[in-house]
């Protein structure tokens, strides 16, 4: 009587394939989940083939597939667990801000574009190379053939202008004829505080 080698692993999985995913549905219901299942434990084998042989195949893909549909079940449980933990999320994210926001954004870009519009000139020219350019104070220095020093003196004179321009334009706009003299004048106390 001829004996037939023993399968390896894999073979053993291919083999008793359909019997595995049988085995998974009873446990856990659903038969496409049964198929990932076993196919994991098919990739799980590729990826660390034992090293040493394995006496009942069968059996070991059993615990396997059982183990690795408990941790997939775990796995999705946490996920579901994460999505109902945030309430009431919006369906998608949004790409564009809402039209109010692009708007105040554009007002202030362009309260910005005429502060650094009424510089002096070589205070401009530093600042844009700086802020807008990104070029280091040295190489800004090296450029304009000016010293380090005049440089962050330079920056910190426009930043101080962008900040009054921007808190200037700010009060006017708070200052609507909507709004109340007491509204506008408790807005220019809080404007002007550092």
């Amino acid at each position: 009587m001829l004996r037939e080698p023993p399968l390896t692993l894999l073979g053993a999985l291919a083999h008793h394939y359909d019997e595995l995913i049988a085995h998974v549905r009873r446990r856990f219901g659903d038969a496409g989940f049964a198929r990932e299942v076993v196919h994991d434990v098919c990739v799980h084998i590729l990826e660390k083939p034992p090293t040493s042989p394995v006496r009942v195949p069968l059996a070991l893909l059993r615990r396997i597939s059982h183990d690795m549909a408990v941790d997939r079940c775990r796995a999705e449980d946490a996920y579901r667990a994460r999505i109902d933990s945030t309430g009431d999320a919006p369906d998608h994210a949004c790409d564009t801000p809402d039209v109010g926001r692009q708007l105040d954004a554009e007002r202030e870009l362009r309260w910005l574009e005429d502060a650094i519009a009424g510089l002096p000139p070589r205070c401009q020219t530093v600042f844009v190379m700086h802020k807008i350019h990104e070029m280091p104070h040295a190489e800004v220095a090296l450029r304009l053939g000016i010293s380090r020093k005049a440089v962050e003196k330079h920056l910190h004179a426009g930043m101080a202008a962008c900040r009054a321009h921007l808190a200037r334009a700010r009060l006017v706009r708070s200052c609507s004829p909507a709004a109340s003299i007491a509204t506008c004048g408790a807005n220019a106390v809080r404007e002007t505080r550092p």
